[in-house]
């Protein structure tokens, strides 16, 4: 499996005859020049994982590269004209590659603002990205996107997923509302399970797992 990262959340993933595009947002970049996708998969409908502007491009260059999104996303998806298939807890993809649906709901924010629909991938039975959940899935983890900074969380609660998760190999993700990522990785790397193998994933830069 081939993870290349292009910012905050948005990975491409490799795996087999798979080539998916997780959660293309406002914060990323380098992701438009993608061909040959397979899929997309976006978690939520928060702009900095779905950006609706530069999307039916990336669509237009890959016409064969299904959508699938949480049930929120889909309606805002079909209101630009663009189709996508809504996914659950528990559904199953095929999409080059096995995808398990996991999940339901984005992390509480704060009490007066609605929680939105959020669900995350396992993708190839490996690679698990949570997009902006915390909640722990049952399924066995051996690498886990880490959502590292966000207004809903602290970096204890990073810290408490990751040990719960229990990966093998982990790696951060929604970092770009930080100015200073490498404290809060030091922490995660320090603080996450004793057997896990932590890797500071760059923006633009390829890890073979």
């Amino acid at each position: 499996m081939k993870i290349t990262k292009y910012g905050h959340s948005c990975l491409h993933v490799v795996d087999g005859s798979a080539s998916v595009l997780i959660d293309p947002g406002t914060f990323s970049a380098g992701f438009e020049v993608l061909t040959n996708l397979t899929a997309v998969l976006v978690t939520h409908q928060h702009p900095d994982h779905l950006d609706r502007d530069r999307l039916p491009a990336v669509l237009a260059a890959n016409p064969d590269a299904g959508v699938y999104a949480d049930e929120g996303s889909a309606r805002l998806l079909a209101e630009a004209g663009v189709e996508a298939t809504a996914v659950h807890a528990g559904g199953r993809l095929d999409v080059g590659t096995a995808v398990e649906v996991v999940g339901r709901d984005h992390a509480v924010i704060h009490a007066d603002i609605p929680v939105i629909p959020n669900v995350g991938y396992l993708i190839g039975g490996r690679l698990l990205h949570p997009g902006d959940s915390l909640a722990v899935p049952e399924q066995d983890v051996e690498i886990l996107a880490v959502p590292a900074s966000a207004p809903w969380m602290a970096v204890k609660e990073a810290v408490e997923f990751y040990r719960a998760v229990d990966p093998a190999i982990a790696f951060p993700i929604h970092e770009k509302l930080m100015a200073n990522p490498a404290m809060v990785y030091s922490l995660l790397s320090r603080l996450g399970p004793a057997d896990a193998r932590w890797i500071d994933l760059d923006d633009g830069h390829t890890e073979e797992l």
